[in-house]
């Protein structure tokens, strides 16, 4: 399906952007969302949303899958998606992409994006980054991802975090591609 995205928070920091993504989605009736959070995310979103954070991102999907449910329909080719973001990737999740180690359904959904040639879209977050990092990030890369971390475009001129968020999540999503969803506004240059 042209507008299936599956939609994956793991414990890294970040977890505004995920839901800033699945906000973004929400409002598209033709987006089906399908959503999995990690255990160490909800630990996340809870310490940085609050204790509603998991069930605002939950209230947020389309489909919500469990972590551990490896048999999960995200967890097979079959089950046709114009892609993945990872929102935000931790670089243990990152690190498992890259080795094919796909221990559970983030990592295995993550997997049959690469193995299936779909758009797999990683908010790597990490700072500074050493060599295991960037070897990860080159591998998943080598592979058919885009990493993107989650850099603030100053030229944009944010007045909040929110601001900051908010462009980075619809810039995941333009990065899917999909089929008259556009999110951005176009670079017009500057005038000199």
């Amino acid at each position: 399906m042209d507008h299936r995205v599956v939609v994956a928070f793991t414990g890294a920091s970040g977890a505004a952007l995920g839901l800033a993504i699945l906000q973004r989605l929400a409002t598209r009736p033709e987006v089906e969302t399908h959503v999995v959070i990690s255990p160490s995310a909800e630990r996340t979103l809870r310490h940085e949303v609050g204790e509603n954070g998991v069930e605002w991102a939950r209230s947020l999907a389309s489909c919500l899958h469990e972590a551990d449910n490896i048999g999960a329909s995200i967890a097979s080719g079959s089950f046709r998606t114009a892609g993945m973001i990872v929102a935000p990737c931790s670089m243990h999740s990152l690190a498992a992409i890259a080795t094919g180690l796909a221990d559970n359904l983030v990592t295995r959904a993550a997997d049959v994006h690469l193995k299936e040639r779909r758009k797999l879209i990683l908010l790597a977050r990490e700072t500074p980054l050493h060599l295991g990092h960037l070897r990860n990030m080159v591998a998943v890369t080598e592979m058919g991802a885009m990493v993107m971390p989650p850099v603030p475009a100053f030229y944009q001129r944010p007045e909040t975090v929110a601001d900051i968020v908010d462009h980075l999540a619809a810039r995941a999503i333009d990065l899917l591609g999909l089929p008259g969803v556009t999110e951005t506004k176009a670079w017009a240059g500057l005038d000199v």
